[in-house]
């Protein structure tokens, strides 16, 4: 029997400031190439795991192993390494230099990376702007883009340093319905060819072309979904299971705390 490596393997993971503790002990294992989406209401510690693993934020107990290296063994500096050459970050808002054009966005993570050539690294971000169908757009500042073509270049930039794992927080929480299933189908796309993917999302039509989804509740994972990989049908089908799953989730944490 053969276990999938791991890309993310985090133990007894708390955080917690300010008096509050934001995650209780999280136990959690992602292994390579899968599609998960967390979900959860607000305040219930989705961004928080998400920095915590991916070493933006440092955790107050526990341990995380990326891609076997412990990340409370690095330095700030070689954590900011790891985020750079290993990781991608899609966030909801479009954190893009306005004083670049876009294709210079795009190249700027392997140019500090120093992972070749200007030519070459034009050539690999002009190739993901194709595919992204943003390349035209490739010699315009940000505000000649609409949101859902900014966040393309977003994913451009998360991808110019071929990273272990994407991480996503509300990536479409910021465009129109069309825009969010064309960039579903885009990380679809990514994951299909072996790219691990995370993301946060409050969204359950989101959550359903996932192959993973983690509810989280008060800093605490308590469910733990896995279904078949989304092939472009049933979406509907798959997002009422998801809602109904998740309603489970709040009802069964609800009788908990009525109990306790």
């Amino acid at each position: 029997m053969t276990t999938t490596a791991s890309v993310v393997d985090a133990q007894g993971l708390t955080k917690a400031f300010g008096g509050h503790t934001v995650l209780h002990g999280v136990d959690l294992r992602v292994g390579a190439g899968e599609f998960v989406s967390v979900m959860g209401p607000s305040g219930s510690g989705k961004s928080t795991l998400l920095y915590n693993i991916s070493g933006m934020d440092t955790m107050t107990s526990g341990r995380v192993v990326f891609a076997g290296q412990d990340l409370s063994t690095l330095s700030q500096k070689q954590l900011a390494r790891l985020r750079l050459t290993s990781m991608g970050f899609i966030f909801q808002h479009v954190h893009l230099l306005k004083n670049l054009c876009l294709l210079d966005n795009v190249v700027l993570p392997a140019y500090l990376a120093g992972l070749g050539r200007r030519e070459e690294l034009n050539e690999r971000a002009l190739s993901l702007m194709e595919r992204m169908g943003v390349a035209p757009l490739a010699n315009r500042d940000i505000s000649e883009a609409s949101g859902g073509q900014l966040q393309r270049v977003g994913i451009c930039r998360a991808l110019i340093n071929h990273p272990t794992i994407l991480f996503g927080d509300e990536p479409t929480g910021a465009v129109d319905s069309t825009a969010a299933s064309e960039i579903m189908d885009i990380l679809g796309e990514l994951n299909v060819e072996g790219t691990t993917i995370m993301l946060v999302t409050h969204d359950p039509r989101v959550a359903a072309r996932t192959d993973r989804v983690l509810y989280m509740i008060d800093g605490r994972i308590v469910g733990d979904r896995h279904q078949s990989r989304y092939v472009g049908t049933d979406l509907d089908q798959r997002q009422a299971e998801v809602t109904t799953w998740r309603l489970e989730q709040d009802s069964a944490q609800s009788a908990r705390l009525t109990a306790a």
